[in-house]
């Protein structure tokens, strides 16, 4: 293998314990942003609220509405044995892919409040299960499912947070444009917009939103040696008729997060398909078609995400970013600062 930029051994990196944010910055806006300039090669620090003086002129945002629903439900097995289950996805209206904390084999049953139950149909190779939810033995829809779990379930926290969710966390971890419930996994770029940054971002500034679901897949390490022998996850996504028009146009695009990044690169390749499901892998090799900018966190090593921003800005640029990141103290990963590159 001559091609360094296909070793995933190539987006390592070590991060002190420190710079992982376990809580999220306040006000959102006042997270720190590293601009970096391809054209230039210049590198500006600042801070979030500076974000509109670095929109460059004439290009459309491409925002991602979904909601992250509390997928994260703890409850108990037949016998008392305690389970922890992440919902990930629905397969289709009944059937649920999830991940469960505790042993459990097909037709296992497993209670929560509220009278919920879930029954395992299924064990997958890579470690998920499918199940069906009830209530008092009526078989829910995933919609039906939703109001429930808003009440007795916890906002899903990435594993690295390493606290358990609270009352901040079910506002906080959330975009404050969120509208399209289903994402277990918050699209981060968003989370540093206010309310009033984001209204006048769009007052200002050509925009449209696009829809995918985050699911925990983004945050599986890649394990192979060669990036290209991974196997991507597939998330929901929707294309909004105005971001249809905005991605047929010539307009240049901004796209916040990656999330965004990968739906409309995936249209961009499908325009035939305004929905369904998503499993492009962006890397050097794979590079954006689209999108011109984009604006992002600061992601885990060895992470396709990672691997995104290096299709932008090649794998070297994106270690020399991230090691001044490290250098001038940017806080990593879902509650960390972010990084635009124009």
């Amino acid at each position: 293998m001559n091609n360094p930029e296909l070793l995933t051994s190539s987006y390592d990196f070590i991060l002190p314990d420190e710079l992982i944010a376990t809580h999220p910055a306040s006000p959102r806006d006042h997270a720190k942003l590293l601009v970096y300039n391809r054209r230039t090669n210049e590198i500006k620090h600042c801070h979030f609220y500076d974000f509109e003086k670095y929109i460059p002129k004439d290009c459309a945002l491409i925002f991602n509405d979904t909601k992250v629903i509390k997928a994260r439900l703890y409850g108990h097995k037949l016998s008392g044995g305690k389970i922890e289950l992440l919902i990930n996805k629905p397969l289709d209206a009944n059937n649920i892919n999830v991940y469960i904390r505790g042993k459990v084999k097909d037709e296992t049953k497993i209670l929560f409040d509220e009278d919920l139950e879930a029954v395992v149909l299924k064990l997958n190779d890579d470690g998920s299960r499918v199940v069906n939810f009830f209530q008092k033995n009526k078989l829910l829809r995933f919609e039906d499912i939703l109001p429930i779990i808003d009440r007795i379930g916890h906002i899903p926290l990435p594993p690295y947070i390493q606290r358990e969710d609270n009352a901040e966390d079910a506002s906080e971890y959330q975009s404050v444009f969120a509208r399209q419930e289903g994402a277990v996994a918050a699209p981060t770029a968003s989370l540093h917009f206010t309310e009033e940054q984001h209204e006048r971002v769009c007052k200002n500034h050509d925009h449209a939103f696009i829809t995918l679901h985050v699911g925990s897949g983004t945050f599986k390490p890649v394990e192979a040696q060669t990036i290209t022998d991974h196997p991507m996850h597939s998330e929901y996504y929707e294309i909004s008729n105005k971001a249809k028009e905005l991605l047929d146009s010539d307009k240049p695009i901004l796209s916040i997060g990656t999330t965004s990044t990968r739906t409309v690169e995936f249209y961009a390749r499908h325009k035939e398909m305004q929905r369904g499901e998503a499993n492009l892998f962006l890397h050097p090799n794979n590079k954006p078609i689209r999108v011109n900018y984009l604006l992002t966190n600061f992601h885990l090593p060895k992470s396709t995400l990672l691997m995104l921003v290096a299709s932008f800005v090649g794998v070297e640029k994106a270690q020399q970013l991230y090691a001044n990141a490290i250098k001038n103290n940017y806080r990593f990963y879902s509650y960390g600062d972010a990084m635009l590159i124009l």
